[in-house]
Order: structure tokens, then C-alpha cells, then sequence
């Protein structure tokens, strides 16, 4: 994972070796990277691939941290989350996502998480993310803690609840922004670890629920509502 703007924190290493984390992402090479990084570190008591799985491991394992990533096909983050605050409000969520769109942060911390990383963070940053964590401190990817100061201030720009948007899951948004950036359709593909088939799924499913027509009314679209 590539640097990223976090100050490490000193002497994290030795007060982070005892804490329990359990891993979330849907992805098996990511889970396996994050892994071997973390190992030395701290104890990976368990992971899961789908939010059901989550939720039962996360329950009989009871870590001190859960690393949740954003968007999974069946739910993701948010999804994990709803069903685990109120049974196991003793365990800490950190988001760890490639999505650094303004609302997934806002989403995730107001659902519970305790902090909200990207996926270009740094083994060393992540071990002091994930004490701090499990401290009880907030913690932000440096870009993405203005957009949680924005939204708990009430300023105009924040974002608002949006129907239109809502009735999006969070993949076909994530295709959506990335098809707003003038991503062809084989680069998303790349970029969300799916497959072209898939995409043109998604796209097709995004311009029948917004009603509209072409990539471009999209693009416009997503501009209007800064998801770009």
C-alpha cells in the first residue's frame, strides 16, 4: 500500500501487538496483503467476505477492531454496521475503502465507525490507525476529515439526503462516480475487480432507476451532485 499523509504515532507498535482485529473486504488478496502486513503487529482473529459472514464471526470473535471495507455486493460496510452497533457496541469500526467519496465517509461514521481510512495507507499508518482506534479516538484519511466536519456542522454544502441517489446501491454509485470521471468501462472494471459483463450491469441498472439515457446525462448528473 502506497504512503498516505497520516503522522504515525509513536511507539505504536508495542501497545497495538495485543489488539484483536478482524478483517472485512471482499476481496481474498487484499484480506491475504493486509494480513501478512498487519501480523506482526497485532492479532487477525478472522475475516469474512459478505456481510452475513461478518456478522457471525464478528460476534463469536469478538475483536477489539474490525477493518470493514465500504462496498461489498451485498451490502457492505454500512450493512455490517446496522446489525452489529446495538449487540456488540464494545467493538470498534475502522473503514478501510478505495472509495473516498464524501458520502461513504459521511455514511460509515454516522452508521458508527469510529474512522475512515483509504486503501493507499501505509502498513506502519494503518497499525496507528487501528490503536487509535481501539483508544477510542476518530480517525481520518487527512482529505476526508473535512467532509465529516462539513456534515456534522450543518454547512450548506454538506451532503443532504438525496431520494434519487438512495435508491442506488453503493456498487452501482461507485460505478456511477467512476463513469462520471470518464472511465471507460474496462477501467472500472480494473478498478473495482469486476468484470466488463458486470459493469455494463450496473450502468444499465443506474440509467433505468434515474430514468435517463446515455453516460452523459449521468456524468452531468453525478456533477451536480458532487459525486465526481
Amino acid at each position: 500500500m502506497a504512503e498516505q499523509s497520516m503522522e504515525p504515532v509513536e511507539g505504536a507498535d508495542a501497545r497495538v501487538e495485543r489488539l484483536r482485529v478482524f478483517l472485512v473486504d471482499d476481496h481474498a488478496m487484499f484480506r491475504a496483503g493486509v494480513r501478512a502486513e498487519l501480523g506482526a503487529h497485532v492479532e487477525v482473529v478472522g475475516e469474512a467476505s459478505t456481510v452475513a459472514e461478518a456478522v457471525t464471526r464478528i460476534a463469536a470473535t469478538q475483536p477489539d477492531v474490525v477493518l470493514l471495507d465500504v462496498h461489498m455486493p451485498d451490502g457492505g460496510g454500512r450493512a455490517v454496521l446496522d446489525a452489529m452497533r446495538r449487540t456488540h457496541p464494545q467493538v470498534k469500526f475502522l473503514a478501510l475503502s478505495v472509495s473516498d467519496a464524501a458520502e461513504d465517509v459521511i455514511g460509515l461514521i454516522r452508521a458508527g465507525a469510529r474512522g475512515y481510512v483509504t486503501k493507499t495507507i501505509s502498513p506502519d499508518e494503518l497499525t496507528a490507525a487501528i490503536r487509535r482506534v481501539a483508544d477510542g479516538d476518530a480517525v481520518f484519511s487527512p482529505r476526508l476529515a473535512g467532509f465529516v466536519l462539513d456534515a456534522f456542522a450543518a454547512r450548506p454544502d454538506a451532503p443532504v439526503a438525496d431520494p434519487e441517489l438512495d435508491q442506488l446501491t453503493n456498487r452501482e454509485r461507485e460505478v456511477l462516480r467512476l463513469l462520471a470521471r470518464g472511465y471507460a468501462y474496462k477501467e472500472i472494471a480494473k478498478e473495482l475487480f469486476i468484470s466488463i459483463k458486470t459493469v455494463e450491469t450496473h450502468v444499465s441498472n443506474v440509467l433505468r432507476k434515474l430514468q435517463m439515457s446515455n453516460r452523459y446525462e449521468l456524468s452531468r448528473w453525478a456533477a451536480d451532485r458532487r459525486l465526481v
